[in-house]
């Protein structure tokens, strides 16, 4: 899942590069089993096409609206830290970004909870010194580790380390 390079600017890299973790598929994917398993039980109940037709109907919409909608959603969804900024990507069809500079960006946390740690991921909390205050970014994969890097990095770009950026 590499961030695109012609979207970065001249000297730019990339720090770290993320989607939301595949455990927010487990609801789709529990829709699918019982919707099966609904459409299964229903045609051993009834030989009626009217009803297999209605019920054909209704499961497609199911399946478009509570399991494609949310697997596109996760599969174009993507969180990258450069050496200079924070981009938040989303979208197939309609696309919709979200950029912060990383010299705006005041600190960035982290939280676990109980399934976030049976999961290992956890919530970034991205803070700016923007009217909108934070980004969270929910069920991130290794969650600290992510943290670690981007910390490194505002340590860096504020002088704590000299080394050139590539600029």
């Amino acid at each position: 899942m590499a961030y695109p390079s012609k979207l970065l600017n001249e000297g730019e890299h990339v720090v770290v590069t993320t989607r939301t973790h595949p455990k927010a598929l487990i609801g789709p994917a529990l829709v699918l089993v019982l919707l099966v398993a609904a459409v299964i039980w229903l045609s051993t109940l009834t030989d009626s096409t009217p009803v297999g037709v209605g019920a054909g109907i209704v499961a497609v919409l199911v399946v478009l609206w509570f399991v494609v909608r949310p697997l596109v959603a996760w599969l174009t969804t993507t969180y990258t830290f450069t050496n200079r900024r924070f981009i938040k990507r989303s979208g197939f069809i309609a696309k919709e970004g979200r950029t912060i500079p990383l010299n705006r960006i005041s600190g960035v946390d982290f939280e676990i909870g109980v399934i976030d740690r049976i999961f290992g991921c956890g919530t970034l909390v991205v803070s700016d010194a923007s009217t909108d205050g934070s980004v969270l970014l929910h069920d991130i994969p290794d969650v600290e580790q992510v943290q670690l890097q981007v910390a490194n990095e505002l340590h860096r770009l504020s002088g704590g380390d000299r080394r050139d950026d590539g600029a």
